[in-house]
């Protein structure tokens, strides 16, 4: 090895050895590269986060009240309808020959009647003659009573009757009634949004889901809106018109606004929760360029307060102790004191994703550690720190 190489070996050696001696004298062998920043305003929305899904609030699943075949369909899926248009046809030649029928016994009823009041005007001539007659001692006790006996049984004939006449009445209101409902109409403006029968099928009048007893759907689509479940922790910051983002699932990058409009009253366990959860219905007052369908699913965040501007520190910053034993939480900050790293308790306030609010005073030019975060875990009291000024956005 000549001398050349031997003196470059020794020099690289030498400076290997000397970089320990170097950084301690100019940091420190304890100094932590931090980031570090003074405290700002900043304008904190407080929020809570909820998920559920995108319904009509007006829309209403149309089922028969008779039972038939399906004659008829004048609509598609897809079709816009108006309240009052006719949908669908039942077929309705038994009911036309059961309202035949009803008509038929309501004359039989008025001719028995018609029948009834001249033969009792008849035996009312008859029964006056036979008074004046017995008043006379001209006929005997028993024919006038008898005839006065014909005379109160046929009111009572026509009393019956006309009970018969009613009840045959009734029937046929009944009949054309149920002839009515053979045809099926729009209660609402709104949208087929699901038809479930077709021509030649039987419409089963059943509130049960079997097939048959749901002919179709119909929704307004002005009324559509969101239906989230909000934990019971939280539903006590929800109020009515309370400003809201929603995010489908389908558009995770185009929020929609709304206002919070109704909160459940009752709680209920939600399928697959685990708590109890209150229903909240959101409007959306701007759906932007999303296209609304019921059934999505959906993310709902909802302003708790109004914005607010307070001093304010990004929620890395703060370190959360807690002594269960003691039933003690408490919440701290690191602060740059010519170097070196001090331990605050600070107190908060609201927060959102990434800010918590400030209670206590801090001087403005007191400088706060930040970050990184691998360095602020294992930041301790009194530890040498080499800091980075960083301003807040």
């Amino acid at each position: 090895m000549n001398a050349k190489k031997l003196v470059l070996i020794l020099l690289l050696a030498g400076t290997v050895i000397a970089l320990p001696f170097i950084n301690r004298s100019v940091f420190g062998t304890d100094a932590k590269v931090v980031n570090v920043s003074t405290l700002s305003q900043r304008v904190i929305s407080p929020s809570i986060l909820a998920s559920g899904f995108l319904a009509h609030e007006e829309e209403v699943m149309l089922s028969s009240e008779v039972i038939g075949k399906v004659s008829q369909l004048f609509v598609e899926e897809g079709d816009t309808v108006t309240a009052g248009q006719l949908l669908l046809q039942v077929d309705d030649k038994n009911f036309i020959a059961g309202l035949e029928q009803s008509e038929a016994a309501e004359r039989i009823n008025t001719i028995d009647i018609e029948r009834q009041e001249v033969r009792i005007e008849n035996l009312s001539r008859q029964f006056e003659r036979s008074r004046s007659l017995h008043e006379r001692k001209m006929i005997g006790d028993n024919e006038f009573d008898n005839l006065k006996n014909q005379l109160d049984l046929a009111r009572i004939d026509l009393k019956s009757s006309t009970e018969r006449l009613t009840q045959a009445r009734a029937q046929l209101d009944q009949v054309n009634d149920n002839l009515s409902k053979t045809k099926i109409v729009s209660p609402i403006e709104g949208v087929i949004t699901s038809l479930d029968i077709k021509v030649g099928e039987t419409a089963i009048a059943s509130s049960t889901n079997i097939p048959g007893s749901s002919l179709m759907t119909i929704a307004n689509p002005a009324s559509i809106y969101t239906e989230v479940l909000v934990d019971e922790a939280d539903v006590a910051n929800i109020q009515i018109g309370q400003r809201t983002e929603i995010v489908a699932i389908a558009y995770p990058d185009q929020p929609m606004q709304g206002v919070v409009r109704y909160i459940a009253n009752t709680a209920k366990i939600a399928p697959g929760r685990q708590g109890l959860s209150f229903t909240v219905k959101i409007e959306i007052t701007d759906p932007g360029d999303v296209v609304l369908r019921p059934g999505m699913s959906c993310r709902a965040e909802i302003f708790t307060r109004q914005d607010q501007e307070v001093v304010a520190v990004p929620i890395q910053a703060l370190i959360f102790e807690e002594d269960r034993s003691a039933l003690r939480s408490e919440y701290f900050i690191f602060v740059n004191d010519g170097g070196i790293a001090r331990k605050t308790k600070v107190e908060v306030g609201i927060s959102d994703d990434e800010y918590q609010e400030l209670m206590t005073t801090i001087d403005d030019d007191i400088e706060i550690v930040i970050g990184p975060d691998q360095e602020l875990r294992h930041l301790l009291e009194g530890d040498k720190i080499d800091t980075t000024r960083i301003e807040l956005q």
